[in-house]
């Protein structure tokens, strides 16, 4: 009997040494990761992660404020930006519940006189992005006017007059609009504005003591500063909170959004059959799913189902990722607009349960003649085009619009992008290849054209010409594209984007080998170029040069 209480005791030791031991070794991979894309003296992130309910990794990287020298401290405060719409579209099935309105009201029910255009526009429409309705953050209009204030209807009817994009239900289109009005409908039916209701329904009885609806001009404690890159690190261009409202105004930090998390997984401000409609990935009008619910992302790590949710605000960029089956929640803010936690946040979920991304370890030998064979251009179903090349025996995937990635055979047939979850996986049947990209829940299928793979000849240019193309190029107001000449070369740097050189193969004629676009500068009767047109995923762009 003595003998086996030991054995029993030391048993419980070698599970707990051996939970002890793979925390650590998360730990160790986890530093590794945030500390080499954020560095010490720039912008940084706060990063949480929990497994089975319980922190396992909790820390700070990089600087709060840049000109008063705070380091991040994992309990600094972010506007969490586009996170804020899972609290909208719960603060929804909560008044849904108390029998305060219903998922298939129309908008009309509560904004008499907003124009429909004929069309039945329902909550669940405004939930799910499939309204229709033009979203004020992609109108020309809306730039001028970030600094102002707006009542929410003010701002409604800002945008409400705007054509429609399309039919409710017809297709999936991001809207703030959306949100936005959802917004303003929570304040209609609960007798509330939008903060208090946040405020007094989901903050204080869920002890979400550092989460708030934002403001540019409160003393918040723990603030962290918002910056852009423009070259160099620079504030955040302002923007009045007043805008973002329900569909993007509220601050928080990484562990209210972890109390957040479980409030929602046990129930506690909904019931489980509401806050599964949520969770539901929605279907268009055709049955095509949209992988939406109602304020989370549906989408999968590796086959494992995640709900999820990026957000993006001046000078912030947050994500937040929770795997329900193996009860793992992942969320990382970051404050800079330029350095975003995506990619970072699923590849430190994919750890977590054990499904990392495959990296150079994971790389098989393939016959150069074998790979030779998959080069050429690739149409596919979503209406995309991928160009295959090779070069020193490296295939390189490139879609259109985008830049030229290295892809690694893993597998027969199968190849992974570099540092990232996509594949593409090569099938031939006859003289036909075709080609299935996966880039997680997203796949599409695709086939080998006889189209010719794209080819641009690169001519020599004096300096002086070169030196006429400098300048700032406004293609939207808030986003540039600048010229550039180093060691005789000539640059292009898009507005919070690294630098990349443009080859002339004409004197007004430029492309990028980098990514899949080419610019050609306009001459004006002067013989002055003061414009040019983009040309990047099938669009013609046009900027203008500032003076």
């Amino acid at each position: 009997m003595i003998y086996s209480r030991k054995t029993f005791y030391i048993g419980i030791l070698l599970i707990g040494l051996s939970a002890i031991s793979y925390a650590q070794k998360l730990e160790k991979q986890f530093d590794k990761m945030l500390s080499e894309q954020y560095l010490p003296m720039e912008p940084g992130v706060t990063a949480l992660v929990a497994i089975d309910g319980k922190i396992i990794y909790h820390k700070a990287f990089g600087m709060a404020n840049l000109e008063l020298d705070v380091k991040m401290e994992p309990d600094m405060v972010f506007e969490i930006g586009s996170i804020t719409k899972q609290f909208t579209s719960v603060a929804i099935l909560m008044l849904m519940e108390q029998g305060k309105l219903n998922l298939d009201d129309d908008i009309t029910n509560f904004i008499e006189d907003y124009p429909t255009h004929g069309h039945n526009i329902s909550i669940h429409h405004l939930l799910t992005h499939t309204s229709g309705i033009k979203s004020y953050t992609s109108m020309e209009s809306w730039a001028p006017v970030w600094r102002k204030d707006f009542e929410p209807k003010e701002l409604i009817d800002f945008f409400k007059n705007e054509p429609m994009d399309f039919a409710p239900g017809e297709e999936w289109r991001y809207n703030n609009s959306a949100y936005f009005i959802l917004g303003y409908i929570i304040e209609k039916a609960s007798g509330q504005t939008y903060e208090q209701f946040i405020e007094t329904n989901i903050f204080k009885p869920l002890g979400m003591q550092s989460s708030l609806y934002g403001s540019n001009s409160e003393i918040i404690k723990k603030r962290a500063y918002g910056y852009q890159k423009k070259g160099n690190y620079v504030n955040a261009e302002y923007l009045s909170l007043t805008q973002p409202y329900a569909a993007g105004s509220l601050m928080s930090t990484v562990e209210d959004l972890f109390i957040w998390n479980r409030a929602i997984r046990s129930n506690k401000l909904v019931k489980k059959e509401s806050i599964e409609l949520a969770f539901t990935n929605y279907q268009l009008n055709n049955g095509e799913k949209i992988n939406y619910g109602y304020g989370w992302s549906i989408n999968e790590i590796n086959e494992s189902q995640t709900v999820e949710h990026a957000g993006g605000i001046f000078g912030y960029l947050t994500n937040s990722i929770y795997l329900p089956n193996e009860d793992v929640f992942v969320a990382i803010y970051s404050n800079c607009g330029c350095n975003g936690p995506g990619q970072v946040s699923t590849k430190m979920a994919a750890i977590a349960i054990g499904k990392p991304y495959l990296g150079q370890e994971d790389i098989i030998s393939v016959k150069s003649d074998n790979l030779k064979k998959l080069v050429g251009v690739y149409d596919f179903a979503d209406s995309s085009s991928r160009i295959i090349t090779i070069e020193d025996n490296q295939l390189y995937s490139q879609r259109s619009g985008s830049s030229k990635i290295k892809i690694y055979p893993i597998k027969k047939n199968t190849f992974s992008y570099d540092n990232h979850f996509a594949t593409i996986q090569f099938q031939e049947n006859g003289n036909e290849i075709k080609a299935f990209f996966a880039n997680r829940i997203n796949k599409t299928e695709g086939v080998k054209t006889d189209k010719p793979i794209p080819v641009h000849n690169e001519i020599q240019l004096d300096l002086e010409l070169l030196e006429r193309y400098i300048g700032v190029y406004e293609i939207n107001p808030g986003f540039d594209i600048t010229i550039t000449i180093e060691d005789k070369k000539l640059m292009s740097q898009a507005t919070g984007q690294q630098k990349f050189q443009i080859f002339p193969e004409s004197q007004t004629k430029f492309f990028l080998k980098a990514v899949d676009a080419q610019i050609e500068f306009i001459e004006n009767d002067n013989g002055n170029f003061e414009s040019f047109i983009l040309y990047q995923g099938g669009q013609e762009i046009a900027g203008k040069k500032k003076n």
